[in-house]
């Protein structure tokens, strides 16, 4: 069985539509949906995680939701406000038991198109509560990895919020991925010898491509060195500093892999101005091997045409064809010549 398909598909009425899952993983009994009414943070032990996914594009709807949530888990005076600020900036804020991180994972919108859509943790004791307008990928691909009874459970809610910011993180290593394979068609097109079509305004989308994913995911350099620090949640234990520290790493990883993109773009346009360059010097080359051949024609025909009694010239009509022969024999063989030369 898939986590997803531990989902209620029945919606609660109170929610006027919005999306609302809640899962508890239980390392020692069965992972199960559990009602709202349900919530208990106090009952959680260790080997029990509550996650709790609202997804809903109306904020206005939403925050009913969320108030309940947010006096079932018990996350004080100061949660409201913070939640309110759900404007898609990256920002991370600690709250006593539990931090409020705020991330933007990319949508690819198709023709590399990349858009933002903001995502909430909200990690406390044993829970973790996720806040995102629309669908993430990443979230329905983990829902659906796992089959059967899991072990999620065994996993503190610092770990599953950091396993929740990889997903995120590599969400722009996918883009990336995308943006590389378009680099290579466009690439293989540029250098295809009877490519002939204009490639700067497909260069100018690939530029607009990688100018947004930096825009997207340099801000969260401050939210990923913040939590990597020591003075970030110190009493989480030394496995959470570590994967805290790992999402770091793995964040700058994903930042070469974006700025990397942005140099794939200018080798693309190097690429394509040198096939340009190559193409006009083609153009040249034949343009004067053709002035040759012409002023060598041009030559000979006046050469024919000079007013000397000499026999050849009072052969009459015989002459003028031999003549004509003659001319075509040469350009039959300097075409022959240009070809074997590869000058066109």
């Amino acid at each position: 069985m898939a986590l997803g398909d531990l989902e209620r598909n029945a919606p609660d009425p109170r929610n006027d539509g919005a999306r609302v899952r809640i899962l508890l993983f239980d390392a020692n009994g069965d992972d199960r949906a559990v009602e709202e009414a349900a919530i208990d943070p106090a009952a959680l032990d260790e080997q029990q995680l509550l996650w709790i996914d609202v997804e809903d594009d109306d904020v206005d709807v939403a925050e009913p939701i969320v108030a309940r949530l947010v006096e079932r888990l018990q996350l004080g005076p100061t949660a409201p406000a913070l939640l309110r600020e759900f404007d898609g900036r990256p920002r991370l804020h600690n709250v006593d038991a539990w931090f409020l991180v705020e991330v933007v994972a990319v949508v690819h919108e198709g023709d590399l198109r990349f858009g933002g859509r903001p995502l909430v943790i909200v990690c406390g004791r044993n829970f973790v509560l996720t806040l995102h307008p629309g669908p993430l990928a990443f979230l329905d691909q983990l829902r659906h990895r796992e089959h059967g009874e899991t072990r999620l459970g065994a996993l503190s809610a610092e770990s599953f919020t950091a396993s929740l910011l990889d997903w995120q993180i590599e969400s722009y290593l996918h883009a990336v991925s995308d943006f590389e394979t378009a680099v290579d068609r466009l690439e293989v097109s540029i250098l295809a010898r009877e490519a002939r079509r204009e490639a700067l305004p497909d260069l100018a989308v690939l530029r607009r491509g990688a100018s947004r994913l930096r825009r997207l995911l340099a801000p969260h350099r401050r939210v990923f060195d913040a939590m990597a620090r020591p003075d970030f949640r110190p009493d989480a234990g030394e496995l959470a500093d570590r994967q805290f520290h790992a999402l770091e790493q793995r964040f700058e990883r994903a930042m070469d892999a974006v700025e990397n993109a942005r140099e794939l773009v200018v080798g693309s346009f190097e690429l394509f101005a040198t096939r340009t360059a190559q193409r006009t010097n083609d153009t040249m080359r034949v343009l004067t091997f053709v002035t040759v051949l012409l002023g060598t024609l041009a030559f000979a025909a006046g050469a024919l045409g000079m007013n000397f009694n000499a026999p050849f010239f009072a052969s009459g009509e015989r002459g003028f064809w031999a003549a004509l022969a003659a001319m075509g024999g040469f350009v039959v063989l300097a075409l022959a010549l240009a070809r074997w030369r590869r000058w066109f």
